[in-house]
């Protein structure tokens, strides 16, 4: 599963500017927010690209950062963020 820049500071319940700053302060991300190091953070950053058709300009080029499974502990770690705590499990109750 890979998040959203927007998704994984929801999780982490930050705004999606903040973990941004945070990112690039420990120069995790580069000013157009991509991986700064994409080869050696590839197990936790990925920039996902993408392309569409418009019908005046042609095509349209866009790259995105997602943050893989395994980054979500690593961005913690990396950034000092809470985890937040997992939800209780009800299903021993009967």
């Amino acid at each position: 599963m890979e998040r959203t820049l927007a998704q994984t500071a929801k999780y982490f319940g930050i705004s999606r500017p903040k973990l941004i700053a945070h990112m690039r302060d420990k120069q995790l991300i580069d000013d157009r927010n991509l991986p700064r190091y994409p080869t050696r953070d590839r197990e936790y950053l990925r920039a996902k690209e993408g392309s569409w058709f418009h019908p005046e300009v042609g095509m349209q080029y866009s790259q995105s950062t997602r943050v893989k499974q395994a980054g979500i502990a690593w961005l913690a770690q990396e950034l000092n963020l809470q985890l937040p705590t997992p939800p209780e499990d009800f299903r021993h109750v009967a």
